[in-house]
């Protein structure tokens, strides 16, 4: 990998996200109206304090998968990630570039929703908010990830949209939002626990139930960066010049 070329491709994708006013909206406004609803459907009751931290990584992780195998796609189908592997970049230089440019969205996207959701909503947390928001960006990151690697068995944008409920539903079932993963039945649990989001959830929990959280936090911070860092690298070997 070249970092210089790297670097360039991030620059020029946020260049192209800056310019698209929707995608901007869809990935900084859209989780802030989302938790904005949630806590008008659950005021008045622990609810939101109790589901909205897990949230707040949840909804990241899912925009981020979309936009990213959307956009991935799209630079295969124009034509464009075929005339850009012509030059020195490389496979991995593309794939890296593209989560850098989503990581510097994540910040931002985490950043605002997680102030819009304590601040204006009143979600309560235990632990320290800038451990919050770390790991909401991770979240972000992962979906980036998985993103990319799911637009290389992709044919067209609509395939791209289509394999969110393979790659993102099962885990939204499964990593423990809807149900403790504890009590399920050992299939699920063994299932929940190769799926990312579940550690995720995990660790968003425990910074919403623990002042101390670093300890609860840290292996599943490693195992969900270990998920990135394949996912690039898979995403990297099976990357295609064009859509046939």
């Amino acid at each position: 990998m070249n970092p210089r070329l790297t670097l360039a491709t991030a620059g020029r994708v946020l260049a192209q996200i800056r310019g698209d006013h929707r995608t901007v909206a869809l990935l900084l406004v859209v989780p802030c109206v989302l938790m904005g609803l949630l806590a008008w459907v659950f005021d008045g009751t622990p609810l939101f304090d109790r589901v909205g931290p897990a949230l707040l990584g949840v909804f990241p992780f899912v925009v981020m998968f979309v936009v990213t195998s959307v956009a991935t796609l799209r630079e295969r189908t124009s034509g464009t990630l075929e005339r850009l592997l012509t030059t020195p970049l490389g496979r991995g230089d593309f794939m890296v570039g593209y989560a850098l440019a989503f990581a510097v969205m994540a910040i931002l996207q985490a950043v605002i929703a997680t102030a819009f959701s304590i601040y204006v909503c009143g979600l309560d947390i235990s632990g320290p908010v800038w451990m919050l928001v770390a790991i909401a960006v991770i979240d972000a990151v992962l979906g980036t990830a998985l993103g990319l690697l799911a637009s290389a068995f992709a044919h067209t944008e609509f395939q791209a949209v289509q394999f969110m409920p393979a790659f993102v539903l099962p885990q939204f079932l499964l990593c423990g939002l809807l149900a403790p993963r504890a009590g399920l039945a050992d299939p699920l649990r063994w299932l929940s626990d190769v799926l990312p989001l579940s550690y995720a959830v995990d660790a968003m929990s425990a910074v919403t139930t623990s002042s101390s959280p670093w300890g609860q936090v840290r292996g599943d911070v490693l195992i969900l960066l270990g998920f990135i860092i394949g996912a690039l690298l898979l995403g990297s070997l099976t990357l295609r010049r064009r859509t046939d």
